[in-house]
């Protein structure tokens, strides 16, 4: 969905998934429930959950009527976002995957959880201040503020669900499991609200700050592994001798023959191993080229003398 959310709404609704639905610690899962082929597709979607233990967890949890539903801690606050609302007859609970027009109108990115702490606008170490709707984070997990101390998260850790769990930051609470936070801060996706005193608004230029900073993050990776792959294609590794065009495969072996260029294996193990990219070999043909043709531009220039020839023949 696009737009903000009330912080009401949102936590209002992460509290509705931790109290009224059976749920499970599901990697990479953004509220689907384990069902059909869903089951197949989320014992292997990961590594996590391609672990027995894990494997085990979401075949027992197969089929149940409530069915339980599958969320990891950030697809916990993605899938909320994105229209989770329950849905049992739906492949994603009624979440929709963001399309890049939704994103770019303003609906949440499908990112981790250490880049959703660094697109908030506002954070802060400082849990005096802290306001129901932020998330909560310590690196690599995150999770909702709902007030009073409280927090919902989905961890495998204490109850391997979506689970309130106490925000020791603020003060234990009795009956609650307690996990310390590193720091929280307010989305961008979420409207919250505030006292005259404090301003909270957020300026386009700082959201856009905000995106760029994390689509260059998110982006890189593939950007390098794109650059890479097309600079492979137009500049391949010729590894022997064979693999050169034949078009520059008779001075390639000259070159071989007399050591110019060498893969790295002895000859006597295999003489025609090349490992050299196609414009190196392309500059030591050109090279080879342009040497042969000085060679001879300078004899025809510099012709022996009658008793240069004469020496020659005797």
């Amino acid at each position: 969905m696009t737009g903000k959310m009330p912080a009401s709404e949102f936590v209002a609704r992460v509290r509705e998934v931790a109290e009224d639905h059976k749920t499970l610690y599901v990697m990479g899962c953004f509220g689907a429930p384990m069902t059909g082929g869903n089951v197949t597709r989320y014992c292997n979607n990961h590594e996590y959950n391609r672990r027995p233990a894990r494997t085990a967890m979401i075949q027992a949890a197969a089929d149940k009527t409530p069915p339980v539903y599958g969320f990891d801690c950030v697809n916990l606050i993605k899938g909320i976002l994105w229209g989770w609302t329950g849905l049992a007859s739906e492949v994603y609970g009624g979440a929709i995957y963001p399309t890049t027009a939704a994103v770019l109108a303003g609906a949440c990115p499908d990112i981790g959880a250490d880049t959703m702490i660094r697109i908030c606008p506002e954070s802060s170490t400082d849990f005096s201040k802290i306001v129901p709707g932020a998330v909560v984070w310590i690196p690599g997990h995150i999770g909702v503020y709902i007030g009073d101390g409280l927090a919902v998260e989905s961890s495998p850790a204490f109850e391997n669900r979506v689970q309130i769990t106490a925000v020791k930051n603020v003060g234990a609470k009795t009956g609650h499991n307690a996990r310390s936070w590193t720091k929280w801060g307010k989305l961008p996706y979420i409207e919250y609200e505030y006292t005259e005193e404090e301003d909270y608004t957020v300026t386009k230029e700082e959201i856009k700050t905000a995106l760029r900073e994390v689509v260059a993050e998110e982006l890189r990776p593939l950007i390098r592994e794109v650059v890479a792959e097309v600079y492979n294609e137009v500049n391949p590794i010729y590894a022997d001798l064979k693999d050169v065009p034949e078009y520059w495969r008779g001075v390639a072996a000259a070159l071989l023959d007399a050591e110019a260029i060498n893969g790295g294996t002895p000859a006597e193990v295999n003489k025609t191993d090349l490992n050299i990219r196609k414009e190196t070999i392309k500059a030591a043909v050109v090279a080879m080229i342009y040497h042969e043709s000085r060679e001879r531009d300078e004899a025809v220039a510099d012709p022996p003398s009658a008793e240069e020839e004469s020496t020659a023949e005797e």
